[in-house]
């Protein structure tokens, strides 16, 4: 009885997955250089002429990287097709692959998650160079809103979250990294970015020392920032994050001055 039950909950699971990768269309990126990104796209389900709609950048953690152009929409896309959360937050949401042999924001992993011993002064990785072309094309776009870009990552791509929001505070107003890791020197770059971060404190992956110092940093360069830290969660922290109730009213309400 309880392997069917987990067969069950695992197969609705992938049901879910699958009935989402119908719902976001399948896209390629090619860039100016010829280097190709593989991302989903989720449009507002009605869009108005003459209306602006906010835009989510939202970054796949390590095991989800690959060239099938789906397994990005494992975690997260799920609250995106949820029918309130559509009708409610219309907006243009873009799920890209890392691919297998990129690490988001560092042309290769990390050789350890410590705060103080994260990369530090390194150029744009090579699969960040293309994704900020890809921005680009969607932040020329008349239909979308410039002052409600918003960004958001697990783990890899939390750690890709605050290099983004480093590297480009001017165009984000909002960031959501979920069980990363940074230097915190470097944040003081992203003192004008709203920040909302949350980790569990058992992380046994990702150490709770990465958001904890990245909280400091931010509270004391002056940023907005929150932090919400879960007690006895492990490393998929972002399930109780995905499942507060502001979570989305807290990031669309969020807008550059």
């Amino acid at each position: 009885m309880k392997n069917r039950l987990v067969f069950l909950l695992l197969f609705g699971s992938l049901m879910a997955v699958a009935y989402g990768q119908n719902e976001f269309e399948k896209k390629v990126y090619v860039s100016a250089s010829g280097d190709s990104l593989n991302y989903r796209l989720l449009r507002p389900e009605v869009e108005q002429e003459g209306e602006k709609y906010p835009l989510v950048l939202f970054l796949h953690g390590a095991g989800e990287r690959g060239s099938d152009n789906e397994k990005q929409l494992f975690h997260g896309s799920q609250m995106w097709l949820n029918p309130v959360n559509r009708e409610n937050y219309p907006a243009f949401v873009l799920f890209p692959q890392c691919p297998e042999s990129g690490y988001w924001a560092y042309n290769e992993r990390p050789s350890s998650f410590e705060p103080d011993k994260m990369p530090c002064n390194l150029p744009a990785s090579n699969v960040f160079v293309v994704l900020k072309e890809l921005l680009d094309t969607y932040l020329a776009m008349p239909q979308v809103d410039k002052q409600r870009i918003y960004i958001m990552g697990l783990s890899m791509g939390a750690m890709g979250t605050y290099d983004m929001a480093i590297r480009h505070p001017e165009i984000f107003a909002a960031a959501i990294p979920i069980c990363g890791t940074v230097n915190a020197t470097r944040l003081k770059a992203a003192k004008e970015v709203k920040f909302r971060i949350f980790h569990g404190d058992a992380d046994n992956v990702v150490p709770v020392s990465g958001s904890r110092q990245a909280y400091k940093a931010l509270k004391a360069a002056g940023a907005d920032v929150e932090y919400t830290e879960f007690p006895g969660v492990t490393h998929g922290s972002w399930n109780p994050a995905f499942n507060l109730p502001d979570f989305m009213k807290w990031l669309f309400s969020q807008k550059k001055p």
